[in-house]
């Protein structure tokens, strides 16, 4: 009879593999070091769009999207005026980390638009500029016996963009929410922090100027997907005030 293997080849073995798998394994982190990881990635998100957005106050470019108002007006040629980003700090898990990013840019034309509709149509009209954020000037337009047969609006050609970057130090996820980007609505993505690197952030000032919609094709939009389990932490929150860095 073959004589059996030593006791200690089963273990041998054992050994082996477990040390192949951690070699495969990233290191696990600690709950401060993701958080501390998130931050640093919102920090240079940060920096990066600053200096992005002082790039482009000086080049001004013409933006490449049609925003539309329903069937009432359509503003295109907008060129990029100015725009800045502020940030907000606040204490969580015995660390101070960032609340949020937000970028604010303002695009623009010279000659103010103007729109002739029927005296029914004024209220919608007016409600629905006031509701996409448009600055305008309303005029009735009479006639001789002072009836109104026209309503009279002069549109300013601006549009006020902004971005903001949520982070949820609970789920470990940020939140990007866009906001008349590339048309009049609001729009939400859910981002991994991993996520949030130099080529998204090129992607999302292409998607700014018109030149390509990738950024929006990186996240899903927020609430779709399976549920995410909460992590622990302790979650005394203070906020601070607000800084806002410069304005172009």
């Amino acid at each position: 009879m073959a004589d059996k293997p030593p006791a200690s080849s089963l273990l041998q073995r054992l050994r082996q593999q477990s040390d192949a798998v951690r070699a495969n394994e990233s290191p696990r982190r600690s709950v401060e070091e993701i958080l501390l990881d998130m931050d640093q990635r919102l920090w240079r998100a940060y920096r990066w769009l600053d200096e992005a957005l002082a790039h482009l106050g000086v080049i001004k470019p013409v933006v490449a999207h049609d925003f539309r108002v329903e069937s009432y007006l359509t503003l295109s040629g907008l060129q990029f005026e100015q725009g800045f980003v502020s940030y907000r700090r606040r204490h969580l898990a015995g660390q101070e980390l960032l609340d949020y990013v937000e970028m604010f840019y303002r695009l623009s034309a010279t000659e103010p638009v103007k729109l002739r509709v029927q005296p029914t149509a004024v209220s919608a009209v007016d409600a629905r500029l006031r509701t996409a954020g448009m600055t305008f000037r309303y005029e009735p337009e009479l006639d001789e016996r002072k009836v109104i047969t026209a309503g009279r609006f002069a549109v300013t050609p601006a549009v006020t963009g902004t971005v903001r970057f949520n982070p949820d130090y609970r789920l470990h996820g940020i939140n990007v929410r866009l906001t008349n980007v590339d048309r009049f609505e609001t729009v939400d993505l859910e981002f991994k922090p991993e996520q949030v690197d130099e080529g998204a952030l090129e992607d999302l000032v292409r998607l700014m100027l018109g030149e390509s919609n990738a950024f929006l094709r990186r996240a899903p939009l927020a609430g779709v997907g399976a549920g995410k389990k909460p992590a622990a932490i302790d979650e005394p929150v203070v906020y601070r005030i607000e800084k806002t860095i410069r304005s172009r």
